[in-house]
């Protein structure tokens, strides 16, 4: 099993396709904006001390609840959200069920010796509950985004995939027909089922192995529906390109924004709450939502609350309304969620 973990190798094929994207040069997937990442050797005993030392509240003190799915979800055109904590979201618009970045598994570490494991429990068992998938939207390769377990029990009940350029590779790999899956590059665009797709970019990497990475692509997701303009940021630091999308394809009814796993020891690749905000603001985001925390403690410099706590706060400040649904919790555009539910938890 830990060899699938890893995906599919990268075949010269393969490499030949990617060439022909304006992303790929020097033999790699490059961000649009320099992004060093080197960590000096010398600084990894003090990361990994800091990362895999137990300190209060970086994980919760029992396991979180997940809501059970509404047997009705399946039904009507309006639009409904559920989010299942980190950066699984499903949603229902005009009448397809659309799920973003299903990793329902345990671990979002599983070839590592130390496991960062999910703060709740039997998560893999929701996609039983799940109604039939129409599409899964597919940001990037890491593991705490795309796991082989829930691709493995997902891809019986999904009709479509749609992913960032590279990422086909692994899933058919792991079995999922490859005429079901279609790549897109940054900026592609597919109309499916009344909705408008668009792939975003972001300011961050790939990889699932010492050899991989930058070896696909990453970004975020438009949905442009008949009524509503809904954006998934995806993974990534603050940059130029915020802008670009609320100017190409803003403004939007509803963001879903990066937030959590920031950590001052590589500030270029997530977004901190302050950057989560500011960057809702610069794509011309009406609501905001953070994402990406609440399923895994990946970043040892922030409690497991405080990205929600800090993105409430900076959003208050910049007059913007944001939404705090709990894990499993059905949701719409109108939704007031904002109370801090972690504070009621026993």
């Amino acid at each position: 099993m830990t060899g699938k973990q890893f995906g599919a190798k990268l075949t010269k094929q393969q490499i030949g396709e990617y060439e022909s994207s304006p992303n790929w040069k020097h033999g790699e997937f490059q961000n649009l904006e320099n992004t060093p990442m080197e960590f000096s050797l010398r600084d990894m005993p003090r990361m990994l001390y800091k990362q895999f030392t137990p300190s209060q509240n970086k994980t919760p003190k029992s396991p979180l609840k997940v809501l059970k799915l509404n047997p009705d979800f399946n039904e009507g055109m309006e639009t409904k959200m559920i989010w299942y904590g980190h950066s699984v979201m499903l949603i229902r618009m005009n009448g397809m069920n659309i799920l973003i970045d299903p990793m329902f598994g345990p671990n979002a570490a599983p070839i590592s010796p130390f496991p960062a494991k999910r703060f709740s429990q039997n998560t893999l068992d929701i996609i039983d509950e799940l109604p039939e998938i129409d599409l899964v939207l597919q940001t990037h390769d890491h593991y705490d985004h795309l796991d082989l377990a829930s691709i493995k029990k997902l891809k019986g009940k999904v009709k479509k995939f749609f992913v960032a350029l590279g990422v086909k590779r692994h899933l058919v790999h792991w079995g999922v027909d490859e005429d079901s899956i279609q790549e897109f590059d940054w900026w592609d665009q597919q109309e499916l089922g009344g909705i408008h797709f668009h792939f975003t970019p972001t300011r961050h990497f790939s990889g699932r192995g010492l050899k991989d990475r930058f070896k696909s692509l990453w970004g975020g997701w438009v949905l442009k529906g008949p009524n509503e303009n809904i954006w998934f940021s995806g993974d990534g630091g603050y940059g130029k390109h915020f802008a670009e999308i609320g100017n190409r394809l803003g403004p939007f009814d509803f963001a879903m924004m990066e937030c959590g796993q920031y950590n001052d020891d590589w500030p270029l690749i997530h977004l901190f709450p302050e950057q989560a905000i500011q960057a809702a603001i610069d794509a011309k985001a009406k609501k905001v939502m953070p994402v990406h925390w609440a399923g895994f403690s990946l970043s040892y410099q922030h409690n497991w609350y405080e990205p929600a706590v800090e993105f409430k706060r900076h959003a208050m400040e910049k007059g913007i309304e944001f939404l705090l649904p709990r894990i499993g919790e059905e949701f719409q555009l109108n939704s007031h969620f904002q109370l801090n539910w972690w504070e009621m938890l026993g």
